[in-house]
Order: structure tokens, then sequence, then C-alpha cells
């Protein structure tokens, strides 16, 4: 399971030029499946995702949470995150998870984030988004299932 979160002020999604959910200050969490992700790496990632302390505090110093900020979470499935570009010049999607499989852990993935976080909200699954932002720092960060719990 691959994450990219980044900062935002400000953060919506828009199908067929329809807003279908918006945010203000938090984070804009893109998250992507590979066959080895399952619900409990989906309950590791969240639990990490919630305690990641990537707000400036009065000093300006990285302390907060998006939780500690009473921030807002906005979350889209991204297969592409798993996208292999290491031969020629077209990625590859190889180790991107099946719609039909994704899909589902994005369900469990959305069921447990909102019950553990109610400021959350979702772009839907397999359409076309578009995803509008505005960065706060710009402040990034990737997380990686495999790189953090060598699973």
């Amino acid at each position: 399971m691959r994450m990219v979160i980044q900062e935002v002020l400000s953060s919506s999604v828009n199908i067929d030029n329809k807003e279908v959910a918006s945010i203000n200050r938090g984070e804009l969490v893109l998250v992507g499946f590979t066959f080895s992700d399952n619900e409990k790496l989906i309950d590791k990632m969240i639990d990490k995702l919630l305690k990641l302390r990537i707000f400036p505090d009065e000093n300006g110093k990285t302390n907060l949470s998006v939780k500690d900020i009473d921030g807002e979470i906005l979350s889209v499935s991204q297969f592409t995150l798993y996208a292999n570009c290491v031969k020629g010049n077209r990625p590859s999607f190889t180790q991107a998870l099946s719609p039909s499989e994704a899909d589902k852990l994005f369900e469990y993935y959305k069921y447990k984030l909102s019950n553990l976080y109610p400021k959350v909200k979702f772009g839907i699954f397999q359409t076309d988004m578009k995803v509008n932002l505005i960065n706060d720092g710009p402040f990034t960060l990737i997380l990686d299932s495999k790189e953090l719990f060598n699973e």
C-alpha cells in the first residue's frame, strides 16, 4: 500500500464538472494498493497516517497531527502510485491491484478511516476525477507499507 500525503490549505474533487468532495486545512491523501495488501496492513497504515506529525506547532516545528489541528482529510484512490517506469517511456501498472480487488480494499479503507476520524471525505473509485489542491509549504510525504512494515 502506498500513500502520498500532501498538507493542504484546501482540496476538492470534481467529477463531470460537479464538486463531489472538498476540505479546508488538512491532508490530501492519494492511496494505491498492490497484491500483498490486506485489511491488517490498511489498519497499520491508517494508524500511521493519523499519528503523523506534519503540521507546525506554535514554534513552527512539525509536531502536530491532523487530529491535533482538527484538520480534514480528503482521500482519493490512485492506482498510478504503483507505476513502474524502469523500462522504456511508457509506465507499466502490473504491480497495481486489479480494479475489483482494489475497490474492495478501498471500501474497507474508507470504512475504517471514517470510523477512526470523522473529518474525512473521499473521491469516487475508478472515475475520472479532477483533484484541486492548494499545497501548504508544500509539504508532501510518501508512505510505502513495504518500507514501513517490511510487508
